[in-house]
């Protein structure tokens, strides 16, 4: 037998090691998931849960996400999430970029211990500042308010340094030969390091719409009145209000995962290309 063919073989079989292993982490990963958000498509009469249920529904049926719409405030619920994260991804995008540029930048004073403030503030839970910041949000008005929601999360220590990051690892003799072409400050800003930056730029976009999105306890103590409810405390009320109807339940809990999925899968180059460049530096 020749050697190409012992190579060949081998790397066939490698590779049909790779994708058993691959189709085994999917099945732990996703088919615990798949039964219950499958339930959700099912007719009023099938089984849920038991030995005569099934993970495929044989009646499909999409009574469960009317019900939702109909019966439910679940889509001002969703419209105020979007409001909340569309605030949050431009507020993190635009000071994460600005704050990681300037500590990135040389030669003025002050930015070694901004860096140490702004690392020490990843050290304190939120749960250890939630009275104080609530104490705050009802002092200035904004109780019962989308802008109460927004306003604590509006910039996180982790982008500011994974922005720093990024920005470290753009070559210098790129900004030296824009600062010799006459580029100013700005300039080269916004023609040099955000160019360079766009997968560390997309990993902010996508973990603090992410947050926004899921975010549960700070909703939870800010907002009162229905109309300004978050998708997830509208889920959460579900579980109250369709106890029993767990295709209800499960119809919300899929509407709440499906933005996040499609956001990922049409980021993931950026995400993944973002680590590699926050990581380098950090």
């Amino acid at each position: 037998m020749s050697f190409p063919l012992i190579l060949s073989r081998r790397k066939t079989r490698r590779l049909a090691l790779q994708y058993v292993i691959l189709v085994a982490v999917l099945i732990l990963m996703v088919g615990r998931l798949l039964a219950p958000l499958m339930a959700a498509f099912k007719g009023a009469g099938e089984p849920l849960f038991g030995p005569q249920a099934s993970i495929l529904p044989s009646q499909p049926s999409l009574s469960a996400f009317q019900e939702l719409v109909t019966k439910t405030p679940i889509v001002s619920s969703i419209s105020n999430s979007l409001i909340v994260c569309a605030l949050s991804v431009a507020s993190h995008i635009v000071l994460a970029t600005l704050g990681g540029y300037m500590l990135s930048r040389k030669g003025w004073s002050g930015r070694t211990i901004s860096f140490l403030i702004i690392t020490s503030a990843l050290i304190f839970p939120f749960e250890s500042i939630m009275v104080s910041l609530f104490a705050q949000v009802r002092d200035m008005g904004l109780y019962d308010t989308l802008l109460g929601v927004w306003l604590p999360g509006m910039l996180g220590p982790f982008h500011v340094l994974l922005m720093r990051a990024a920005f470290l690892g753009v070559p210098e003799d790129m900004e030296d030969a824009a600062f010799l072409d006459g580029a100013g400050e700005f300039r080269r800003f916004w023609s040099i390091f955000l160019p360079q930056a766009k997968g560390a730029i997309t990993i902010v976009a996508l973990t603090s719409f992410i947050y926004a999105w899921e975010d549960y306890l700070w909703p939870l103590l800010v907002v009162r009145s229905n109309g300004n409810f978050t998708m997830m405390l509208s889920i959460a009320q579900l579980q109250s209000s369709f106890g029993f109807d767990y295709r209800v339940v499960l119809a919300g809990a899929l509407l709440a995962l499906l933005p996040v999925a499609v956001l990922f899968f049409f980021t993931q180059k950026f995400f993944f290309k973002g680590i590699e460049e926050g990581g380098m530096k950090f």
